[in-house]
């Protein structure tokens, strides 16, 4: 990585990737726009530390994963969610119930809700298509521990849809 030019075009084809998956984590998307610069920013500044081997891709999301969990550890997020549910904790969020009626909202959203260590195992194996066996050596985790963290997410997951019937929740 040499060149301002250079960078520019890693950010055109992994910034929208890059954001969906802070935003997984972080449920909040102007924080996952500021981690994603963040690592842009810091991929730039230390570029002469990344030695190029084609894994260009999964070096700037492990770094995303580690800022957006650095995120969740912070003072910020705990201060900003706790105001949210001081000052929100009375209205009531109504909206169109046709367009949430939604599947992949609906879906969607339950997987939000999940706890990080499920909700991390099902979006790498549905959504990136990783299998068992490259979740766990990109968690650093067992194989075991990817398929008792899928088995359990999909069980948190039939608890929150029921009557919503998903193939994957039917079939996994």
């Amino acid at each position: 990585m040499k060149s301002a030019k250079q960078l520019q075009d890693l950010m055109f084809q992994y910034t929208e990737f890059l954001i969906r998956l802070a935003y997984y984590y972080v449920k909040d998307l102007q924080a996952a726009e500021d981690i994603v610069q963040e690592v842009f920013i810091k991929f730039y500044n230390s570029r002469s530390d990344y030695e190029e081997r084609g894994e260009l891709k999964a070096y700037l999301t492990k770094m995303t994963i580690n800022k957006s969990k650095d995120y969740l550890k912070s003072w910020t997020y705990r201060s900003v969610k706790l105001q949210n549910k001081l000052f929100h904790s009375g209205s009531v969020k109504r909206s169109d119930e046709l367009v949430r009626k939604d599947e992949e909202t609906i879906i969607g959203e339950a997987i939000l809700r999940l706890p990080l260590k499920q909700r991390e195992a099902l979006i790498y194996f549905y959504f990136h298509k990783m299998t068992i066996i490259a979740i766990a050596n990109f968690l650093a985790i067992p194989e075991s521990t990817v398929k008792t963290r899928l088995r359990r997410g999909r069980e948190l997951l039939r608890e929150q849809l029921k009557g919503i019937e998903w193939e994957v929740l039917l079939n996994g």
